[in-house]
């Protein structure tokens, strides 16, 4: 989600408001494979989540290893271009099952997009993950999965960990406020927010997405006093953060969202800054790593 700088001028003009952690040692789960087990093998495989009446598009990562394995839910964004998928790679070599999915109304998946039922789909993911059947199909742990996110996706991360409290933690990358965005519209006086909104999502591209600007654009009016990171802090001042930024002016939402958390006690949240573009192009590897020196906190590797 790259957003027109013309609708979020206003918002962006957040200062950083805490010092980021340096990157880690890269992990060897990013850079090498780990042992093949025969009887197990990594796998790959469709997987179709129902959601509000229809059945969304997804692929599940399987990690080597009787299991039952942690298990990764990974969000991409708007319009979900990048979808991050030599993360999922990572995380599976660290030992996690990883979920992606296309939410209703992109990129195949039936339905119509909207950001409200994006959020619903996250939920519906969770669900599918810890249906007994499903958890035993591909050797899930149901009571250990966490959600990551990029952009969008961060910002539906930290939405997911809000309204679930059994989700062990969220890692957000470059995500973007999509409520506190739109209110930043709405306070700056500006005489047609919709018609900015509806620009800024046209201009940022809507390929594969089942929707207009101008319904994404209602959407976020709709919604914007209750769905963003301020309205998310109280819900998430006790779980585990994994907040990584870049240089494309989204950096202050992030920054604001530690501050807020930390205020209210949490002493679980990891910030790392990358000087880099919105998709952390420059980066790649390090993010992977952050990414999984983060899950190996969040659930220690078992021992051989």
């Amino acid at each position: 989600m790259r957003l027109a700088a013309v609708m979020f001028a206003a918002a962006v003009g957040f200062a950083p408001l805490t010092a980021s952690a340096a990157p880690a040692a890269i992990p060897a789960a990013v850079t090498a494979d780990p042992a093949p087990d025969k009887a197990h093998p990594a796998d790959m495989q469709y997987a179709g989540v129902p959601s509000h009446g229809v059945v969304i598009n997804g692929v599940i990562y399987l990690a080597a290893g009787a299991g039952p394995h942690p298990t990764l839910l990974l969000l991409h964004g708007l319009p979900g271009l990048e979808q991050n998928l030599d993360l999922a790679q990572a995380a599976r070599r660290a030992g996690w099952n990883v979920l992606t999915l296309h939410y209703r109304g992109a990129w195949g998946s039936p339905g119509t997009f909207s950001f409200t039922s994006s959020a619903e789909d996250c939920l519906a993911a969770l669900a599918w993950l810890r249906d007994p059947a499903v958890a035993a199909k591909y050797r899930i742990d149901a009571g250990r999965i966490a959600v990551a996110g990029h952009s969008m996706g961060g910002y539906m991360t930290a939405a997911t960990l809000a309204a679930d409290k059994k989700v062990l933690g969220g890692a957000l990358f470059a995500p973007g406020d999509i409520g506190a965005m739109d209110l930043q519209v709405i306070a700056s006086g500006a005489p047609d927010p919709r018609a900015i909104g509806a620009k800024a999502l046209n201009d940022n591209g809507l390929q594969g997405l089942n929707t207009t600007a101008e319904a994404l654009a209602d959407d976020l009016l709709a919604h914007a006093k209750t769905e963003n990171f301020v309205a998310f802090t109280p819900a998430l001042a006790d779980r585990p953060l994994l907040l990584v930024t870049a240089d494309d002016g989204f950096r202050g939402f992030a920054d604001g969202l530690a501050e807020r958390t930390r205020k209210l006690g949490n002493r679980r949240v990891t910030q790392i800054h990358f000087a880099d573009d919105h998709a952390f192009d420059a980066h790649r590897v390090a993010l992977a790593g952050a990414l999984v020196d983060w899950l190996n906190q969040l659930v220690p590797p078992a021992r051989p």
